[in-house]
């Protein structure tokens, strides 16, 4: 079952919708699905469904809606990209984080919800997925393909719980000079793990997008559930 669902700002201002996708038992454990540039659209609602089918309750959140709520953009057209990279120059990482507590807080709220909390977010919300295992109190975290995170490497200090990370080689959002920096600021922390995947792009992993690439989505995705398995249950 998949509904959209009304979430209460923490800061008073406003609520905003989310993606709520059930597991045919109705319940157990969750994982809160972070978004890209492109909004809550069919891509991120087929992750949601896809978790649900793995026994989890998942919840995709509007973290655009204080620019322009019900975004849903794809990555096929130049207007689609131009709209996209407009609201994330406009985004604010901290309210989004903030707007991603909320959720989770909801996430822990819900009685279908029976265990623990994970996120995962791609692009943007693979940052957002980094700040979300740093400054949050979710039990796991998997971060695709995350972009910025070369200026939030100081907050890893504060990443207690294991955090899962999936990197592009050929990311033509980060450079091969920043992916070195990432790996030397993290790798030798124990509860973060790095997997670098060979000759692909950026948003290899996004359903049907035009960078996707079958066999290292595949692999990234069995890593993703056999880590939610083991930190989720």
């Amino acid at each position: 079952m998949n509904k959209e669902i009304i979430i209460d700002a923490a800061d008073g201002t406003g609520s905003f919708m989310g993606y709520l996708a059930l597991p045919e038992s109705g319940g157990g454990p969750a994982v809160i699905a972070i978004q890209e540039i492109f909004g809550v659209n069919c891509g991120m609602r087929q992750i949601c469904d896809d978790l649900a089918a793995k026994g989890y309750v998942a919840l995709c959140p509007d973290l655009f809606w204080r620019q322009e709520p019900g975004i849903q953009i794809t990555d096929k057209s130049q207007k689609g990209w131009d709209k996209a990279f407009e609201l994330y120059q406009g985004f604010d990482v901290d309210k989004g984080i903030e707007d991603i507590a909320a959720s989770l807080a909801c996430l822990h709220e819900m009685s279908e919800v029976t265990g623990k909390v994970g996120a995962v977010g791609y692009c943007l919300g693979g940052l957002l997925a980094y700040l979300t295992s740093a400054r949050t109190n979710v039990d796991a975290g998997v971060s695709f393909y995350g972009v910025g995170l070369e200026t939030k490497l100081g907050e890893a200090a504060n990443i207690s719980t294991p955090l899962l990370m999936h990197m592009a080689e050929e990311d033509s959002f980060v450079d091969k000079a920043t992916q070195a920096t990432i790996h030397s600021a993290l790798d030798l922390r124990t509860q973060i793990t790095i997997h670098d995947y060979a000759s692909v792009d950026h948003a290899f992993a996004r359903p049907d997008g035009v960078n996707l690439n079958e066999g290292a989505a595949k692999l990234a995705n069995e890593r993703t559930s056999a880590f939610f398995k083991e930190h989720l249950g």
